[in-house]
């Protein structure tokens, strides 16, 4: 795969370098050249990934909801891979691939729930610079899901931008792991403004 990321990938090698290949590989089917271009900072890499576990094993947030807001925040940011890899991941974990594949479109979309726009709302608020989550938002959120998941939900859309954030400065795009599978290809995103708190 030729890569047209901002910094060429480096090879991966050593005991480590094989043990990501090996996980890279049952997780998607193959090496992301995106594990290429961080291999150059082994650390940073190490350490984002077990920050990415450790969100994927909170549980405060329905699975479902913590999907459409990290895609809602990425989309936002415009992060391919973060959207094509968190449709892949959606796909794999069994979720409603026809309503995953409109997350970029969600504000048009018919198929979202009064809670499931309003959780991408805020994934879309908070992704914003400066962010713009309105008390409102935050006080209709904190009633519909409690303020574990709420807190939840702020940390997951957080972790996002950072990752989508870095993803889209180091010039990483999607590596199609979607199209690969066979999954009907996201929605595209509308161009929307997104109002600002008064």
């Amino acid at each position: 795969m030729t890569s047209d990321t901002r910094i060429p990938p480096a090879e991966i090698t050593g005991i480590r370098g094989t043990l990501l290949k090996t996980m890279a590989r049952r997780m998607t089917g193959r090496v992301p050249d995106s594990l290429g271009v961080l291999w150059h900072h082994r650390g940073l890499m190490m350490d984002t990934m077990g920050i990415g576990r450790k969100v994927e094993g909170w549980k405060e947030l329905d699975p479902t909801l913590a999907s459409y807001a990290a895609m809602a925040a990425a989309a936002t940011i415009g992060c391919s891979f973060c959207l094509d890899y968190n449709y892949f991941m959606a796909h794999n974990h069994g979720l409603d691939e026809a309503k995953v594949r409109e997350v970029p479109r969600w504000r048009e979309a018919s198929v979202f729930s009064p809670l499931e726009r309003r959780v991408m709302e805020y994934a879309e608020a908070a992704s914003q610079t400066p962010p713009a989550v309105t008390d409102e938002l935050s006080d209709e959120l904190l009633a519909d899901l409690g303020p574990a998941a709420l807190v939840e939900l702020a940390g997951r859309v957080a972790f996002m931008n950072m990752s989508a954030r870095m993803n889209v400065a180091l010039g990483i795009h999607s590596e199609e792991f979607a199209d690969a599978c066979g999954l009907a290809p996201l929605a595209t995103r509308s161009p929307v403004e997104i109002a600002s708190p008064a």
